[in-house]
């Protein structure tokens, strides 16, 4: 498995505690297309992956189907914590995971990404971690 990250270092709130929040951009590459295709799975991963970086869920996961053009068509998920927004989109033509978890709580980039790539069988995954300011 193959997780390359543009990290230099383990970045978090409190070594970088000017910042406001965290914003992680994460795609994940070669995805099982059973688990993304799987409205259950996906609600399933996003309350396990809340549990793992300590966010509490506001409201039910919201999974739904979206595209009429094949390049876009896929199931795109919302899911509002406390401290903001976990969001992605399921790519079927490509198997392509992209992950979005914001917070104005600490929580490490890598994690999730180790946790995320793992769950949907991703071959490799990339991540562009933003500090807020």
């Amino acid at each position: 498995m193959n997780i390359a990250s543009p990290l230099k270092a383990n970045v978090t709130l409190e070594t970088m505690p000017e910042a406001w929040g965290i914003a992680s951009a994460i795609d994940i590459y070669d995805c099982d297309p059973q688990k993304i295709r799987d409205a259950q799975y996906i609600k399933s991963f996003v309350v396990q992956l809340c549990e793992l970086i300590d966010m509490k869920r506001f409201g039910d996961t919201q999974v739904v189907h979206f595209g009429e053009d094949e390049k876009v068509a896929g199931f795109s998920m919302v899911q509002l914590i406390e401290t903001s927004l976990i969001s992605a989109h399921f790519a079927n033509l490509t198997n392509t995971v992209y992950l979005d978890v914001f917070s104005c709580k600490t929580y490490d980039p890598e994690v999730v990404r180790q946790f995320s790539q793992t769950s949907f069988g991703g071959s490799f995954s990339r991540i562009t971690v933003t500090h807020r300011l």
